[in-house]
């Protein structure tokens, strides 16, 4: 699920990528939400609030908005930091670490207080802005930018354009490779929303400790990678 790259990526790949790291996204997004009334996944409100506050002269406030913009964009650029490091050390990790990482902020997220979290809103928005900027960042690098997960904006209006091109793709190949692309497009969808009713209800039952589910679908990812890439090493040696 984390170890293939690029061209070396099947429908299979994507799809098992995209459903599990889309519904972590929907947890963090709504629970996010819920606990410090910010959007958690994504920066597009971000710059929108950004600018009106500004228009405003409350310059304070806009540069709350601002952090919120960085911190997400220090999540991207920290992930394909640690995959450029990690590649000159050890291939077989190059892309686990960053989901270390973010199971690391969730996790310490969910055992704080509600109070805490309340008192430090702001710096709660922007680790979890962080954790879902390294996550998006590390599906757009295994995927060649195929995969998205946090957000759904650009998901929407590729999934519009690849239905209307339904009506005109008559060969057999293109039909094939576009039923494949929005097969994946709706899979993300539709777990971002699953995800995004989990964390809701989760939140209602638990509060922000909900992001535990999260860190446990990231654990249980990694654990299955770790697992397969044991059985197939085991099956080349024994048919060699």
């Amino acid at each position: 699920m984390f170890r293939h790259r690029g061209k070396s990526r099947t429908l299979i790949h994507n799809l098992r990528l995209a459903s599990l790291l889309s519904f972590v996204a929907g947890i963090v997004n709504v629970s996010g939400l819920f606990a410090v009334q910010r959007l958690t996944t994504n920066v597009t409100g971000h710059f929108a609030y950004f600018a009106d506050e500004m228009a405003k002269k409350n310059f304070t406030t806009a540069l709350v908005y601002l952090l919120y913009i960085v911190a997400f964009f220090l999540g991207a650029f920290c992930s394909n930091l640690l995959v450029e490091i990690m590649s000159k050390q050890t291939i077989r990790f190059v892309n686990t670490i960053q989901v270390g990482v973010e199971m690391a902020i969730l996790a310490f997220i969910a055992f704080l207080h509600p109070q805490t979290v309340a008192a430090a809103a702001n710096i709660i928005a922007c680790l979890l802005l962080f954790a879902m900027g390294m996550q998006n960042a590390l599906v757009t690098t295994l995927s060649n930018a195929v995969v998205r997960t946090t957000h759904l904006t650009g998901l929407f209006t590729d999934l519009g354009i690849e239905v209307s091109q339904l009506f005109f793709y008559k060969k057999t190949e293109q039909r094939r490779q576009l039923a494949s692309s929005i097969k994946l497009r709706l899979t993300i969808i539709c777990f971002f929303f699953l995800g995004g009713i989990t964390g809701g209800f989760g939140y209602l039952v638990s509060g922000i400790s909900v992001l535990l589910l999260a860190v446990a679908v990231l654990a249980i990812a990694l654990v299955y990678d770790s697992v397969r890439l044991r059985i197939v090493t085991i099956k080349r040696r024994y048919r060699s």
